[in-house]
């Protein structure tokens, strides 16, 4: 990285960036754990700044393992490498594993605060992810990175471009739902996200539903417009939105240009229906606050954020957080939070009557501690006008001042933080904390279920426990085209979607109209596991390095050990995949099943017979879905294959030809029939091609007409392109130039 460069962070702030010691490179960076290598632990201490910012600790393999924020970085990084004996176990074995040390220097405490939460939820190191990246509640995604943004639902909050925005996450998706559906019908919107026909626009241009996107009838800048107002409502400024669209129909009004009132007027009067639909409201219309509170057990907590805009209620989001890393974290006297009120085994909690003691909450300044990293999280990603003016809180938060000098910044005013004890408020927060506990039973009897589950599968496959780690395998071709094969992961009974691994079938054997699936899930467990294999040849214990999996320092990598592989497929397929296990000298340490699909029988290997077992059981559903999600896995990166291989032309094998003269080349011949017809000289008038690339072209079709000097043996250098040529598969007429060749 150069010296003083200026690196826009996830939130825009511009942070600078200091160069990493020159000799760090002569002492050995990235040759093992800083604290095995003093001289380099102490080069890499001297480093660090006594400015604020964010730093973060890498291990050997440059994964991010913990991300945190300072007042003073040279002081909050050398603590972690003291020989203090308060140390946690956690934080002891995050230390062992730091194989390298980088920092962001901010201007404030304010910025490392709001750099730090976005770069925790965009990496979630292993060691300080509180958030969990909750798959269950919908976003609306509008791409303002595009120069015609979409607007849409996703449950897959990622970090697509800079500029595009998520709101939510909703907990009614019914009522999302239909409030987009409103907003399509009120507002001219994109509909697609590829248009329909080339050359014409589609039927919703007809009803007034879309623009004309597609065929750019509206400007970029006119169609921005649109998209801000229903930004508007759903950053729950609909009372705001009322005020300028009538004063917009005004405005038509006075220029005598009824139509474009008319317009207006509809969408105002379909804004008010959709305000209608608001289940409550208070007294007071001027009142806009946000209100969070939750609900916890031992082991995870729901909390709910209602959004209360001019009185109404707008919005209500929702969030899980493990409320063991919350108590552990305070416990640990995690740096940058104050030390807790009370020791870690001190901690009390009262129990409920008829009810078990693990499904109470914790104490109220880990409680605290989640709604700040609910607090950071969400208003981190929201635009500044979307800030109320007061945020109504269930448990004091650890750092309360400074979240709310940082939220006050981010608005331009004054953000006020409390903890209503009394009056209406406090209804508030009861009538939250009410609605966090019922999202919280139904998460309990979530996990309460794949419990059961994989319980039910230990008994069934005869395992001395239940497993934790379930991998399944599927291969998808036609007739041996494009052959591919999934690896999905279930830890706990769910999906771990961050170890999914895909496949392509290496072996010459398998092509198009030559499969065999046999083959092909023989070759996905030799290289699943050929590392295992080798580890064990080199005489290691694989017991012990399957019990130690969570630790990627004392298993050199090898930290993905399945309690069960589940293979899609009959006796066929199990046995292939058996023959292979015993070429690796695995075949008596891996636990592996097959599940075939037509009467959902369960074969171990050896055994004749299926498994005595029942399809509606539980560890039969559990083995079903992971079948089902390897299935979908495996067919969707075989679409993806497919797909590429239909778009690519036979052009794109030409060296220098690249997609865009690609695009070119057909424009102006229309079809590769046309280019294949053309002379030397011809293919040279086409645009963005001179002579020595149309040459290039030109022996790419004609390589048995060249001469030994490698010249064209017949040349025609006036010869036109031959009319009538008919337009086939290559033809712009039946689809894009890149298509082509399909």
């Amino acid at each position: 990285m150069l010296d003083g460069a200026v690196v826009p962070t996830l939130l825009g702030v511009e942070a600078t960036t200091l160069p990493r010691n020159p000799a760090a490179k002569d002492l050995g960076t990235g040759s093992g754990p800083l604290v095995l290598n003093p001289e380099r632990l102490k080069a890499r201490l001297k480093e660090l700044p006594a400015e604020p910012g964010c730093y973060m600790m890498r291990d050997g393999d440059d994964r991010i393992l913990y991300i945190g924020k300072a007042k003073v970085l040279r002081q909050r990084v050398r603590s972690y490498f003291h020989n203090s004996p308060g140390h946690s176990p956690r934080i002891s074995l995050m230390v062992r594993q730091v194989c390298d040390l980088e920092f962001i220097v901010t201007d404030s405490e304010d910025e490392a605060l709001a750099l730090e939460s976005n770069l925790i939820k965009h990496h979630q190191p292993h060691f300080n992810v509180l958030l969990k990246d909750d798959k269950k509640y919908p976003y609306v995604c509008i791409t303002w990175s595009e120069n015609y943004p979409r607007i849409f639902i996703t449950r897959q909050r990622r970090f697509r471009k800079p500029h595009d925005r998520f709101y939510g996450p909703y907990v009614d998706v019914g009522q999302l739902r239909r409030t987009l559906a409103m907003v399509k019908r009120v507002f001219p919107l994109r509909q697609r996200p590829q248009p329909l026909y080339r050359d014409r626009t589609c039927l919703n241009f007809d009803i007034g539903r879309c623009p004309g996107v597609c065929q750019e009838k509206i400007s970029s800048d006119d169609y921005q417009q649109i998209l801000r107002k229903v930004a508007m409502v759903f950053q729950g400024r609909n009372d705001e939105l009322l005020t300028l669209l009538t004063g917009q129909m005004e405005r038509y009004a006075e220029r005598l240009d009824f139509e474009a009132a008319a317009r207006v007027r509809d969408q105002l009067q379909g804004l008010e229906s959709l305000s209608a639909e608001q289940k409550m409201s208070l007294g007071d219309s001027s009142i806009s606050r946000d209100v969070l509170a939750l609900a916890a057990d031992r082991r995870v907590a729901a909390v709910q954020l209602f959004q209360m805009r001019a009185g109404k209620l707008v919005g209500r989001l929702g969030f899980t957080a493990d409320a063991v890393k919350a108590s552990s974290a305070l416990a640990e006297g995690e740096p940058g939070l104050p030390m807790p009120a009370v020791p870690a085994d001190a901690i009390s909690v009262a129990e409920a009557p008829g009810e078990p003691t693990d499904e109470l909450p914790a104490d109220s300044a880990s409680l605290g501690l989640i709604l700040q990293r609910v607090i950071e999280e969400h208003y981190s990603q929201v635009d500044p006008v979307e800030i109320p003016p007061e945020l109504l809180l269930q448990y004091p938060l650890p750092q309360q001042q400074l979240i709310e000098d940082w939220l006050s910044e981010r608005r331009g005013r004054k953000v006020r933080l409390a903890v209503p004890q009394r009056q209406q408020k406090a209804d508030w927060i009861e009538l939250v904390e009410r609605n966090a506990g019922y999202e919280l039973q139904r998460t309990q009897r979530t996990a309460e279920q794949h419990q059961l589950a994989t319980e039910d599968l230990a008994q069934l496959l005869d395992l001395a426990s239940p497993p934790r780690r379930i991998e399944g395998f599927d291969i998808s071709h036609i007739q041996g085209s494009d052959a591919v094969a999934s690896q999905v992961v279930f830890i706990d009974g769910l999906p771990a979607k961050q170890h999914y691994r895909k496949y392509r079938i290496q072996s010459s054997s398998i092509r198009s109209g030559h499969s065999d699936d046999f083959m092909a899930m023989a070759e996905i467990m030799r290289r699943r596991f050929r590392r295992w294999a080798q580890a064990k040849a080199e005489g290691a214990d694989l017991a012990e390095l399957a019990r130690q999996a969570s630790s990627t320092l004392h298993t050199g990598g090898l930290n993905d050990w399945p309690d069960v592989v589940m293979i899609d497929g009959g006796k066929g397929q199990l046995s292939a995949v058996m023959e292979a296990l015993r070429e690796l000298n695995l075949h008596e340490d891996l636990v592996v099943c097959s599940l075939a699909k037509q009467r959902e029988e369960v074969f171990l290997p050896g055994a004749k017979q299926p498994l005595d077992s029942e399809p509606g059981q539980l560890g039969i559903v559990l083995l079903r879905r992971l079948r089902d999600e390897a299935h979908r896995f495996a067919i969707s990166f075989h679409r993806q294959q497919r797909g590429e291989r239909m778009k690519r032309s036979r052009l794109s094998d030409i060296p220098g030809l690249g997609p865009k003269r690609v695009k070119e080349l057909l424009a102006h011949f229309r079809s590769i029939d046309a280019i294949q017809l053309a002379s030397a000289e011809a293919i040279a008038k086409a645009p963005g091609v001179g002579p020595a690339l149309a040459r290039q072209i030109w022996e790419y079709f004609h390589p048995s007409d060249l001469d030994g000097d490698g010249q064209p043996a017949i040349a025609n250098p006036g010869e036109p392109v031959p009319a009538g040529i008919p337009l086939g598969a290559d033809s712009l007429a039946t689809g894009s130039p890149e298509e082509g060749d399909a």
